[in-house]
């Protein structure tokens, strides 16, 4: 998958024109990215289409139209695209309840590191996890942490051929499987080489 240059972007005058229509499109297909981890998790795989949506709502939000402030955005948000060989994700910890998001913060230090998934036939792959800054204290992990899942060709392959998909979480106070349906499957296929 390609990462995105300026020639990706809409000016901030054609956003604003067809934000609706494009911010729908972009929705729609973030339904077959979203991996659901128990009540309280959930995966959201990124790739190029979601990678300029939230690139585009940031130059609306803070008004960038210089050349440098653009290439800035696109610097943040290229990484987060798979690279034909991996998985790239946003793992958030989901608790509407600020007083038991905190008290589950708390417990759950170190659980983007207990995230796994798993191609049908092989050993399941663990993350590498916030590679852009630390996410956690001695006393709390963040509610939100950047991932990436590296795939031998063979994964690589078994994935493309059609081969199941399993995702889940691993930690003494956390404990998550799943299935991906077949929708959300072959959206990650897609992400592969």
């Amino acid at each position: 998958m390609s990462k995105l240059s300026h020639q990706d972007l809409y000016s901030l005058e054609e956003y604003s024109h067809m934000r609706g229509e494009f911010r729908g499109k972009v929705m729609e297909h973030k339904k077959n990215r979203r991996v659901p981890l128990g009540e309280h998790a959930a995966l959201y795989f990124e790739d190029a289409l979601t990678m300029q949506y939230q690139i585009q709502e940031m130059l609306r939000i803070e008004r960038i139209f210089e050349h440098q402030g653009i290439q800035d955005e696109l610097d943040v948000y290229n990484p987060l695209i798979p690279d034909g060989m991996n998985w790239k994700a946003t793992f958030m910890v989901e608790y509407e309840d600020p007083q038991e998001r905190h008290q589950a913060l708390a417990r759950l230090i170190g659980i983007e590191r207990a995230l796994w998934v798993e191609v049908e036939g092989f050993a399941k792959v663990l993350p590498i996890a916030n590679e852009d800054l630390e996410r956690e204290t001695e006393e709390k992990t963040a509610s939100v942490h950047f991932v990436r899942f590296e795939l031998t060709p063979e994964m690589a392959a078994a994935v493309k051929q059609g081969a199941a998909i399993k995702a889940g979480i691993n930690h003494p106070h956390y404990q998550a499987e799943i299935t991906l349906e077949e929708p959300i499957r072959a959206s990650l296929a897609g992400d592969l080489h």
